[in-house]
């Protein structure tokens, strides 16, 4: 719509229409905005947790492997890991916040009994196992978190820009069309009804 309307009842309701349809628009994305940003707040601080455990872990579980490279020797250890499963359980599914497509990342929970024999073996390399497995499990939910961050945080970026856009521009522009044509309407009534007063007291003198 253009700034120069003509002073019409008919551009004065379609300037009210636009600028309720505006501040609705604001109120929504203002709404949206702060659901994708509280939802953000509550990732960031799982991840925070995420990651203070799998440091933990991965030390734990490297700490369990030096120990079974020294008991079990750096040989054997390389060897019963090339018994390892390949990891193909991944699936990534998707869920919805506020429009936002979310990434759920799962994976099958690894079996607890190894996949070596027992013979030859110790429980340095039992436990060393059980840490990795967990490191898995706490890498792909870590993966899932901060992809959903990403997402969340560029659509919070893009919804904050339509936002300012409505409430800096749109807005202002269609209150001061929508005074500008009240004003120049009310105007216009004013000069009509002088005019018709003026019209009245002639005729009354003829």
């Amino acid at each position: 719509m253009q700034k120069n309307l003509a002073p019409t009842k008919g551009n004065l309701m379609m300037a009210k229409n636009t600028l309720r349809l505006s501040k609705q628009g604001y109120e929504m994305l203002d709404k949206k905005r702060n659901i994708l940003i509280r939802e953000m707040m509550l990732l960031i601080e799982e991840a925070k947790e995420v990651e203070a455990r799998l440091e933990e872990t991965f030390a734990s579980a490297y700490e369990a492997l030096e120990s079974a490279n020294i008991i079990m020797g750096v040989s054997k250890v390389q060897s019963l890991a090339r018994s390892a499963v390949i990891e193909n359980s991944v699936k990534i599914d998707l869920r919805s916040v506020m429009g936002v497509e979310i990434p759920v990342v799962r994976a099958e929970k690894p079996e607890k009994r190894p996949v070596y024999g027992f013979l030859g073996t110790s429980s340095a390399l039992d436990e060393a196992s059980v840490k990795f497995r967990e490191v898995k499990t706490m890498t792909v939910r870590l993966t899932e978190i901060e992809n959903a961050i990403y997402r969340l945080a560029m659509n919070i970026k893009k919804t904050q820009k339509r936002a300012n856009a409505l409430e800096n521009i749109t807005i202002p522009l269609y209150e001061g069309l929508s005074k500008e044509i009240q004003n120049a309407l009310e105007e216009k009534e004013r000069e009509e009804h002088t005019r018709l007063k003026i019209i009245k007291r002639t005729k009354e003198n003829k």
